[in-house]
């Protein structure tokens, strides 16, 4: 089976972690502090705070920016489930913008149309988390311009998108956003197996994240209400949580730092000769902004079903069968269960329903050689025509 992604482990970074596993420290040491340091330049973002999950920095980014109950926080209906989940841990209200046909992220102009309804009803939200979905960053300048006339916060939920660029400067500088989240899990286009780093350029949103990712304890004598008893004593000034990232888990990242350029330009390669082998088969393959360089964690296709002899499910079924592991990124986050008890419902959001009834993420990842490739381009051939 081929798989959709996959991390690519190599001997250095084996011998980075071994070389933390013979040290003094497996956690709270010096290679989370490096980790960020080296990611955080490599953006240029100010403050970057690594934790074990893309999960946990978008729940303490939004908790750094205030959210909580009786506030609302709107996002792309495509994406994964955290995305709009973060909200809910704060107790706050969560609503979707849909989808532009086209790039498949939170559409600029839906927004607009929406904030300009939600003024009238005195129903703003207070954040915003703009998913680049696949990679690919949403139109950022757009958006920074209605937070500013709307009075919105914005995280960047970069999740797929470490190594890409937006007007020509990486993703992650935070110049049109708050806070922007990366994500490490291993099938992003780098890993430190689970994790996620939370980044921005406000000394006082970095301070926050930063106790609240370790229980909301500081022995910082500044921040304490009397003067501390002795050397041993900390305070808990906040509700925090155990969301540290390990040593190993960060002498990992930083060892695939040093490949992140290498790995996201072979995923350009990849998605040259997919665009170029796909074109006379019944699929649309991802259009790319021109102000943009993805990270193209994803390669997903639409089928042409008016074209194709075969349901979405067939092809789908009929790929895994045939030993290609392709995936659908994403279910829409409102058709969930658990979203649908909140009242939305089918045809909320028509265009990132029928993103759903014909998407395919083709398999991408660094090491995925040109001859797997032209198998699954094969492969997926004979299922089109068959």
């Amino acid at each position: 089976m081929i798989p959709y992604g996959r991390q690519d482990i190599t001997q250095a970074d084996i011998d980075a972690v071994v070389e933390v596993l013979q040290s003094d420290f497996l956690t709270q040491g010096p290679m989370v502090p490096r980790f960020e340091q080296v990611v955080a330049r490599y953006v240029g973002a100010a403050h970057a705070l690594a934790v074990n999950s893309a999960t946990s920095a978008l729940h303490i980014a939004c908790l750094a920016l205030g959210l909580g109950e009786g506030d609302r926080l709107w996002t792309s209906p495509i994406t994964f489930v955290a995305s709009a989940n973060c909200a809910l841990y704060c107790g706050a209200q969560v609503d979707f913008v849909d989808i532009d046909p086209r790039t498949y992220n939170l559409c600029p102009e839906a927004l607009e149309g929406k904030l300009r309804e939600a003024e009238r009803q005195g129903t703003l939200p207070k954040v915003l988390v703009a998913v680049h979905l696949c990679g690919q960053p949403c139109d950022m300048r757009a958006i920074s311009v209605l937070a500013k006339r709307y009075g919105f916060k914005v995280i960047e939920d970069a999740s797929h998108a470490i190594g890409g660029k937006y007007q020509g400067e990486f993703i992650g500088n935070c110049r049109h956003s708050d806070i922007t989240v990366f994500s490490f899990h291993p099938v992003k286009i780098i890993t430190t197996a689970e994790g996620g780093m939370a980044l921005t350029n406000d000394l006082e949103l970095a301070n926050k994240m930063a106790l609240l990712r370790s229980h909301g304890i500081t022995r910082d004598p500044s921040l304490m209400t009397h003067e501390a008893d002795g050397p041993w004593y900390y305070q808990q000034i906040d509700l925090g949580f155990n969301y540290r990232m390990t040593e190993l888990q960060a002498a990992l990242g930083v060892s695939q730092m040093d490949r992140l350029d290498q790995y996201v330009a072979r995923r350009h390669q990849l998605a040259k000769r997919y665009d170029e082998l796909l074109s006379e088969l019944p699929v649309t393959t991802p259009w790319q902004r021109p102000d943009s360089y993805s990270g193209l964690h994803l390669y997903v296709i639409r089928l042409q079903l008016n074209k194709i002899g075969k349901t979405h499910r067939q092809v789908f079924e009929l790929l895994r069968e045939k030993g290609i592991g392709v995936n659908l990124h994403y279910i829409p986050v409102h058709s969930q269960p658990y979203y649908q008890a909140m009242g939305f419902k089918a045809g909320d959001f028509p265009q990132a329903e029928s993103y759903y009834s014909e998407a395919i993420s083709l398999p991408i990842f660094q090491t995925l050689s040109d001859q797997d490739q032209n198998q699954v381009i094969a492969v997926l051939r004979e299922v089109l025509q068959a």
